[in-house]
């Protein structure tokens, strides 16, 4: 090391030559603000000057750009992206990512152990620094039913890898709050470490509670002001904008210069489809400036203040000393990527060729058994029949009742009011639970659609028109070992397979979003009025308060219950 330091110091007092040499740009200083015009000199893996000039072994001309820092997704589960780590590194840090801090909760509710350590594995190899904060909530609740249970002992082991920062986000705020001792072990376990928060319209003294026990981070708020509670309270706020749920414009108002140090950035998630249409968090940032939010406050957002929030003391600015992750755009309002590096690495389809393989799991995670359309009937109820009530670009649903048509013995759909069947069906082999249940808010005219991908625990979930093309969809997704499906008139006219525990695919990120681009239009053709039908039904399943929840036990009013996700 002392080797390397002696080449660092030399480089950096301009004795040598600079590895790496940006000329002839300016870079955003995120302390000051300023835009300023200088050599960018780099020795590795690190930055060793600014405000001068600089000879290099390499130089790089970036005269009439401007140099920030990596941008760091600060909440995401990557399988939500539909492809593994390795295609998700090659499909966002060319747009300027260079730092992700995952929760691999979906794939640890499917595989356990087995699915993390795929991810740590995957980490390991990947060009762009992937984080991995330790699942909390496995099994997220015990209204479904979870491919795995991880109890804290079998957490414990992962806490000293190199690519765990700590605990992931704490779903289960009323266990918090009441002392539950599952949730209480889990948090002791972690004490001094970074624990990540999840506690959406969480305020007063609960909010004081679950904030005692060394939670400090939240990316469910939805307002400005439960922002402004919780960073009053000491909470770092992540800024959520992805596929689904997006809060952006509801929380521009705290995106100032004097909140930025306690915000960052994350999308939680976003699929290729919306990558490559939209971006990611280089999406955020356009978005945010061209609303009037202050360039210094949303870069900060970004990258230095996201790092501080987790503990990552090696970046976050241009300068000396500080990891060389580095995005060169076009300016500060387009932030449009132009050159990408990581880790001092220029990002090349080369330099993603180095990487080494990692083996997929859950390969034949889909073990549900076949389905008949009698399967899908829902007998006949008097008075009012709760329904599932969609609420466009959020994850949470809405508990509604209505008066819906008797067909025989049977209770029916309701076209006129849009609302359909929905089913959730246990996949993972263990109980073979089936319920029905309606749905309000999806457009679906005809046809069914299906998904192996129903947070939190990934049983198969169907809405339709048609029980007979509810059940060719649901028997179709084990055919294919998982993913999405469209059915219409008993033929299935789109699919994807997502074989990597029902959530991911092995195919390049490129091939996936051009699938998902004809799925759209297949559910369009269906009806389908939600942007992202898919991603919605994927959280169909979610236990909310005070809405419906339907499990894979039957229709459950959670009225009753203190869970959330």
């Amino acid at each position: 090391m002392s080797e390397m330091l002696e080449r660092i110091i030399d480089q950096g007092v301009g004795r040598a030559p600079a590895d790496i040499v940006l000329k002839g740009g300016r870079f955003f200083d995120l302390v000051t603000g300023e835009l300023v015009a200088s050599d960018i000199a780099i020795c590795g893996d690190r930055i060793v000057g600014t405000y001068g000039d600089y000879q290099g072994r390499e130089e790089i001309d970036v005269a009439g750009r401007i140099v920030v820092p990596g941008f760091i997704d600060t909440h995401l589960h990557i399988e939500s992206s539909l492809v593994t780590p390795h295609e998700f590194d090659r499909c966002v840090l060319p747009l300027g990512i260079t730092t992700v801090v995952c929760d691999p909760h979906e794939i640890a509710n499917v595989l356990g152990t087995e699915g993390i350590q795929f991810f740590l594995d995957s980490a390991m190899e990947t060009i762009m620094d992937i984080r991995v904060q330790l699942s909390s909530c496995v099994p997220a609740t015990h209204l479904e039913t979870a491919g795995a249970d991880l109890p804290i002992e079998r957490l414990v082991p992962f806490r000293h890898h190199p690519k765990v920062i700590g605990l992931a986000e704490f779903m289960n705020f009323p266990g918090v709050i009441h002392k539950d001792p599952v949730c209480l072990a889990k948090l002791d376990a972690f004490q001094g470490g970074h624990i990540d928060g999840h506690a959406p319209l969480l305020s007063g003294k609960e909010l004081n509670g679950y904030l005692a026990t060394g939670i400090r981070t939240d990316h469910e708020c939805t307002t400005a002001d439960e922002a402004l509670e919780k960073i009053r309270k000491g909470m770092h706020i992540l800024v959520r904008e992805g596929s689904v749920s997006k809060d952006l414009h509801a929380l521009m108002p705290i995106i100032t210069e004097r909140l930025s140090p306690y915000l960052a950035l994350c999308t939680d998630d976003r699929n290729p489809l919306d990558i490559a249409e939209q971006g990611h968090l280089d999406h955020m940032i356009r978005t945010a400036i061209a609303a009037g939010v202050e360039p210094l406050a949303i870069y900060r957002a970004a990258s230095i203040s996201a790092a501080r929030a987790f503990g990552l003391r090696d970046r976050g600015l241009v300068a000396p000393g500080w990891r060389a992750d580095l995005v060169v755009i076009d300016s500060l309002e387009n932030c449009k990527a132009e050159i990408v590096f990581s880790g001092g690495r220029r990002v090349t389809d080369a330099l993603f060729a180095t990487r080494k393989p990692v083996e997929p799991v859950g390969l034949d995670s889909v073990k549900a058994g076949e389905v008949k359309a009698a399967d899908f009937a829902v007998p006949l109820t008097e008075g009012q029949t709760s329904v599932i009530g969609v609420l466009p670009g959020k994850i949470i649903t809405e508990h509604r009742r209505f008066h819906l048509p008797a067909e025989g013995n049977q209770t029916g759909i309701d076209l006129g009011q849009d609302i359909i069947k929905v089913a959730v069906i246990e996949r993972h082999g263990v109980n073979g639970n089936h319920a029905n249940g309606f749905v309000q808010g999806f457009g679906l005219k005809k046809g069914a659609i299906a998904s192996t991908v129903g947070h939190d625990s990934h049983n198969i979930c169907v809405v339709g028109v048609s029980d007979e093309d509810m059940a060719i969809a649901a028997n179709r997704l084990g055919q294919i070992k998982g993913g999405f499906v469209v059915v219409e008139d008993g033929k299935v006219t789109g699919e994807i397979s997502l074989p990597v525990a029902g959530l991911m695919s092995l195919e390049p990120y490129e091939r996936v979003r051009d699938t998902l681009h004809h799925l759209r239009q297949a559910a369009f053709a269906l009806g389908a009025t939600l942007q992202e039908p898919f991603l919605q039904l994927a959280f169909l399943p979610l236990p909310v308060i005070p809405h419906l929840k339907i499990s894979d036990r039957g229709l459950v009013d959670v009225d009753k219950f203190t869970l959330i996700g």
